[in-house]
């Protein structure tokens, strides 16, 4: 095809009724879709930083007894690391 020939095809193809038609409803299918999520869109929260909430001590932990001591050699054993001096 000559490029004149093209381009006329082209131009026949793209002002046609049926790319038109998809066209537009395409987009209007993308307006609904986008003003449903607007309207089921969370809303957005302050920028502030909320301070994590401290954890409240419960008479039971504290009265669990004495914790178990390990030794740093036993530690160091076990993790496979040597001693340094």
């Amino acid at each position: 095809m000559q490029p004149v020939n093209i381009f006329e095809t082209l131009k026949q193809v793209i002002t046609s009724w049926q790319v038109i038609a998809i066209t537009l409803l395409m987009l209007l299918y993308i307006h609904i879709v986008s003003n449903a999520s607007k309207s089921y869109r969370r809303p957005r929260t302050s920028k502030k930083v909320k301070a994590p909430n401290k954890k409240q001590v419960t008479p039971e932990s504290t009265d669990s007894g004495p914790e178990e001591v390990v030794s740093s050699e036993n530690s160091n054993e076990e993790l496979g690391l040597e001693e340094m001096q």
